[in-house]
């Protein structure tokens, strides 16, 4: 039995001598295949376009991971960098005010007045972690990143 007489036997349709004029299609009201009109002939001459990679532009995500920095403030200076991580790199901050609070509270006023501006002016979002008296965790982050408090 050779590769055309296993095709014909596995579609069903009367295969050699050897195994005898069977078809397993035992359906009477079962039509034959219709053949395929297009078998056999020339592709067209105008072929559809096909895109070049060339037209493709790829996508490519804004930023591929975010860096979350925690930081714990010792001067304005440092809250200055918190502000150019969250508004310029786009990066979540894990803000520690405890120091802050405990060793300079004009400077803890002051961060607190950048915070509010940054969540006023550039959409930016802050929630309070942990309150305690050896911690003031926030973490902060730039309006494309959602932060979710959930109860």
């Amino acid at each position: 039995m050779n590769f055309m007489d296993n095709i014909k036997k596995s579609l069903g349709f009367e295969v050699d001598e050897e195994y005898g004029p069977q078809n397993r299609n035992t359906n009477p009201n079962r039509q034959a295949p219709r053949p395929n009109p297009n078998f056999g002939r020339k592709p067209s001459p105008t072929p559809s376009p096909r895109p070049k990679f060339d037209d493709i532009e790829p996508i490519v995500p804004e930023q591929p991971f975010y860096e979350i920095v925690l930081i714990r403030p010792r001067t304005i200076d440092d809250i200055n960098y918190v502000v150019d991580q969250v508004l310029e790199e786009k990066n979540p901050v894990l803000l520690d005010l405890s120091f802050l609070e405990n060793e300079s509270p004009a400077n803890f006023k002051l961060a607190g007045e950048k915070i509010k501006q940054m969540r006023a002016r550039y959409g930016a979002q802050a929630l309070l972690l942990s309150r305690s008296s050896e911690k003031n965790l926030i973490i902060l982050s730039p309006k494309k990143v959602k932060l979710v408090k959930k109860n």
